[in-house]
């Protein structure tokens, strides 16, 4: 039994770790090293730690909704900075400017072209919630609509937020 043992130690040995890691390895290894430099840019454009907040990002039929919000609604210093920055993106976007989420995901979002292009057909509106903010985006034009609706879907995947990608009816928060 113990030379059987050895025996099978001996055929395993010549095994390296990247034969005995997962096959999809490098991949798993690149979407963390996104998602870091995600949250690291993140928190350098936003003035506020990502581990100290929530995004969200949900889709209406006339546009959606970006809202952040403190984890700890007694953590006054994330709120104040949730709404400076929230307030500074609704100004930024309605100017056509989009180099905040560009910098974050290091490259340029799908849906920005458009809202970039066309962006007096869209609105950007601040709106100061419990523990955070929200700027609401919205356009009676059904091209600006789904170029916002490309833009979120976009955010809610690299973020990972977990938010549902489909429509639905605004709620009041």
């Amino acid at each position: 039994m113990k030379t059987m043992f050895t025996f099978l130690l001996l055929l395993a040995a010549p095994l390296t770790a990247q034969e005995m890691s997962c096959p999809m390895h490098n991949q798993h290894a690149n979407a963390a090293s996104h998602q870091a430099a995600v949250e690291q840019h993140g928190d350098e454009a936003m003035g506020f730690l990502h581990n100290r907040t929530t995004h969200h990002f949900f889709l209406y039929r006339d546009g959606g909704t970006i809202e952040v919000t403190a984890n700890d609604s007694a953590d006054s210093e994330s709120v104040q900075k949730i709404r400076a920055h929230l307030t500074h993106i609704a100004m930024m976007f309605s100017q056509g400017n989009f180099s905040t989420p560009m910098f974050v995901h290091t490259q340029v979002p799908p849906g920005i072209p458009f809202m970039q292009k066309d962006r007096a057909d869209i609105t950007y509106a601040y709106e100061e919630i419990l523990a955070g903010g929200k700027v609401r985006i919205k356009s009676s034009n059904a091209e600006a609509v789904n170029a916002v609706h490309e833009f979120l879907r976009f955010q809610i995947e690299d973020h990972h937020t977990g938010d549902s990608t489909v429509e639905s009816a605004p709620t009041q928060r």
